[in-house]
């Protein structure tokens, strides 16, 4: 009788048991970001089994959650499927490139993506554990709505913005500021610097002049430490905000859960200090996009970012973590209800506000609110090579560098505290950086890899290894989906020779990248940029800075000729292209002259015709599109006649086959 019933106990315990589902493949990818579904797909592509894991119920974290106003810093930095991902942006727009979308607009791609390469992706599938041994993830393990599901593979890739993945197998990481004596950095810990600031006299406490009346909600009572010091605190996280003012696709902005206007009294009193602005602009980085819509992003002393909400983020659990959200979520909802109905707000801005609402068309599945919170930061790996301030300014050139970076070091504010000045209390926001000025720079296979001696199998492309300040120039969407590529070849080299990740040599990787850019064997463009040595006469002047494609451009005023003569080396129809950058002393003219066999074709190129759209400095001018023979002479001459009104440049030409 006592065995049965010991049997029956047995059996109810198996049943209460989750259902169990494997799945054994060579490469998976955790987190369906935009670097995760670029990763899975090269992976695919290169001939191996493949499973991409999403904990959301989305594709393209935040490049399809809002942030369509792309942070670029210098389009040359971007290329193979990253660039084609722009390239399809600008197909769906009618143009040749675009680097600003809405939302819809690149979670379809991305499902496109999905699909042509017939991927099978896990949604709402999150990771609770790793298995190792010998120094090698053998499997990890997700929970899905209380189903255990057990995933196996050779190799594994970790493409989300918390580095879940590389966490649970053990792998060290950062999270929050490096002091700047660690890697010899100037821009790095503690930095109360002047961007996005509330102005002086602004006074932090609920009864002014009382601190024993409270501080005003969202100040901190942390003491500013030392310039460069470290701590564990994290740059603040906010939501590009998509909202439409087309009436027809306008859901309203109304009062949001669990308001309080009182998050807001500090806001009041900086409106209250600075009465000339009165405009949304002012408050808000409010960037138009098609078909009537935004991409809204931070700006000044109080906007969008919530500032030291997201302390505990990185390291949560995920019931954390979505208590996180919710209050980003809550207070964002709430600062546009603000703004649109409280009698503090300035009457210019408030009038603006009424005329927005969230668009009916996007985030249909969460109530036209995007799913995707801003994670700026959270871990950083430390891995087999740490990418530092050096690296973004040039200081320290890398020699093995599988992807390009070249926005601003940039970090936004950390912590909002009373500091005293002039024997006066007021509150400052404190750890903005913004330091930009360098040309775009490589980016190490080593800082996507962990140290040998902490998993073998693994590759962090998004997370991956490099100090807060150098990780605030790399952390771009774009940027991630190159070295997502990069990372997905790394893995083919790697299974291919039964090696670890640490053996993998990266210059069969750069090879990779530049003979097979798409990852299908479809042709790539031909670029000729002016630091490839194009035929020069005359006097030419290189010039560095902003504006240039790449790192420096070509300019002359009179009596000059630069000839871009590409190596054809498949016979087809090819749609060329030139770089223009769009600086004030431009010429109204640069002439043109195409040579394609024995035939030219001049092409005034006009400075009053071309629109800079997005931000870059500059845009691809369709010059024409020819047949051309494989060895057969081709050229782009750009030149500047006698006494030009302006200075005429040359920077890069593109060849792009109009059949892959």
């Amino acid at each position: 009788m006592q065995f049965k019933l010991l049997i029956c106990a047995v059996l109810v315990l198996l049943l209460k048991l989750p259902a169990r589902a494997d799945h054994q493949v060579d490469i998976c990818i955790y987190g369906g970001s935009s670097a995760g579904v670029i990763a899975a797909y090269t992976a695919k592509k290169a001939g191996h089994s493949v499973l991409l894991i999403e904990p959301g119920k989305r594709l393209g974290g935040l490049t399809s959650g809002g942030l369509g106003y792309t942070d670029i810093g210098n389009k040359y930095a971007i290329r193979g499927l990253s660039l084609e991902f722009y390239r399809q942006v600008g197909r769906h727009y009618g143009k040749f490139e675009q680097w600003i979308f809405e939302p819809h607009v690149a979670e379809s791609l991305f499902t496109d993506y999905v699909q042509r390469a017939k991927l099978q992706v896990l949604y709402q599938h999150r990771i609770v554990a790793a298995d190792k041994e010998n120094g090698r993830i053998r499997s990890i393990r997700l929970e899905a709505n209380g189903t255990t599901v057990n995933v196996s593979a050779k190799m594994f890739i970790d493409c989300t913005y918390e580095g879940d993945l590389m966490a649970k197998a053990g792998v060290s990481y950062m999270v929050g500021r490096e002091a700047n004596d660690l890697y010899n950095e100037t821009y790095n810990g503690v930095q109360l610097l002047d961007g996005h600031q509330i102005p002086d006299g602004v006074d932090p406490y609920k009864t002014p002049g009382d601190p024993s009346s409270g501080l005003l909600w969202g100040i901190s009572p942390a003491t500013l430490q030392p310039k460069g010091s470290g701590d564990k605190l994290v740059q603040a996280y906010n939501y590009r905000i998509c909202l439409t003012n087309d009436p027809a696709n306008r859901v309203p902005i109304t009062r949001p859960d669990n308001y309080d206007p009182a998050r807001y009294d500090l806001l009041a009193r900086l409106i209250k200090a600075q009465p000339q602005r009165t405009k949304l602009n002012d408050y808000f980085i409010w960037s138009r996009m098609p078909n009537n819509k935004t991409d809204i992003n931070n700006r000044n002393g109080f906007s969008t970012d919530m500032i030291g909400a997201n302390y505990e983020y990185p390291e949560a659990d995920y019931a954390k973590r979505a208590e996180i959200i919710k209050a980003h979520e809550d207070y964002t909802k709430g600062l546009l209800y603000f703004f649109a109905t409280d009698p503090r707000a300035p009457k210019p801005a408030q009038e603006e506000m009424r005329q927005w609402g969230y668009p009916k068309d996007e985030y249909v599945e969460n109530g036209h609110w995007s799913p995707q919170l801003y994670i700026r930061e959270a871990r950083r790996m430390v891995g087999a090579y740490v990418m530092t301030q050096a690296n973004c300014t040039g200081k320290e050139v890398v020699q093995d560098g599988v992807g390009m970076a070249a926005y601003t070091m940039d970090s936004h504010n950390t912590q909002r505290i009373v500091v005293e000045k002039n024997g006066k209390k007021m509150v400052k926001n404190e750890g903005n950086v913004e330091v930009g000025g360098f040309p775009p720079y490589p980016v190490s296979y080593r800082a996507l890899i962990p140290k040998a001696e902490e998993c073998k199998n693994l590759l962090v492309p998004v997370c991956l290894s490099a100090s807060h300040i150098a990780y605030g120039s790399i952390r771009m969407e774009p940027v991630f989906m190159a070295l997502a590529q990069a990372s997905a070849v790394a893995a083919h080299e790697a299974i291919a020779g039964n090696v670890s990740v640490q053996e993998v040599d990266a210059a069969k990787i750069i090879s990779t990248l530049r003979t097979n850019p798409l990852a299908d064997g479809r042709n790539g463009d031909i670029l000729i940029d002016n630091t490839d040595n194009p035929q020069l006469e005359g006097s030419w002047k290189t010039q560095k800075g902003r504006g240039s494609y790449g790192p420096d451009m070509l300019t002359a005023e009179a009596n000059a000729k630069a000839t871009f003569r590409p190596n054809i080396r498949k016979a087809g129809r090819y749609s060329i292209y030139m770089y223009y950058p769009h600086l004030k002393t431009n010429a109204a003219v640069m002439n043109v002259k195409i040579l394609a066999g024995k035939k030219e074709h001049a092409v005034p190129v006009k400075r009053d015709e071309i629109t800079v759209v997005g931000q870059t400095s500059g845009e691809w001018v369709k010059l024409g599109t020819f047949n051309l023979k494989k060895g057969e002479g081709s050229a782009v001459e750009i030149s500047a006649g006698a006494g030009e009104d302006g200075v005429v440049i040359a920077d890069a030409v593109l060849w792009v086959p109009e059949k892959r």
